[in-house]
């Protein structure tokens, strides 16, 4: 598996674009962490993690994916750009705390990038024109 990298992602300009390297094609309902569910809980509420949450978010300036043009609406969450496992957490693995592996993003786009639904990203607005509206023209 090929290590992807925030800095790569923020060579990539457009947004969906981010969104296409940073998709990872789960499925809904696939286990992650099951019920070592604690673990990763305890990860992120530890002091290590509280210390680091605000530098990414500063760093990214809450943007979505690090994107200039897409704020987030809500709660920032942030992401692991490679997924973490059980064992990197039980063994201190320092990708885990890694800023290279790390990015912010809305709740819809990490649902998004976990389970390849790309109907949860903002849509671009839809440039209007005089008469599109009507109905009974095509």
């Amino acid at each position: 598996m090929t290590m992807k990298t925030y800095s790569e992602l923020m060579s990539i300009p457009d947004y969906y674009d981010r969104f296409e390297y940073l998709q990872l094609g789960g499925k809904v309902g696939e286990l992650t962490f099951g019920y070592e569910r604690y673990l990763n809980q305890a990860l992120y509420r530890s002091s290590e993690w509280q210390a680091l949450r605000p530098h990414i978010i500063a760093r990214d300036d809450a943007k979505d994916m690090g994107h200039p043009e897409f704020e987030i609406p809500g709660r920032i969450i942030i992401h692991h750009i490679n997924p973490i496992t059980i064992e990197m957490i039980i063994h201190s693995d320092p990708l885990v705390f890694d800023p290279e592996n790390l990015i912010c993003v809305a709740h819809n786009t990490h649902e998004a990038i976990h389970y390849g639904d790309k109907r949860l990203l903002p849509q671009p607005l839809i440039e209007r024109k005089k008469g599109d509206t009507t109905l009974w023209r095509r």
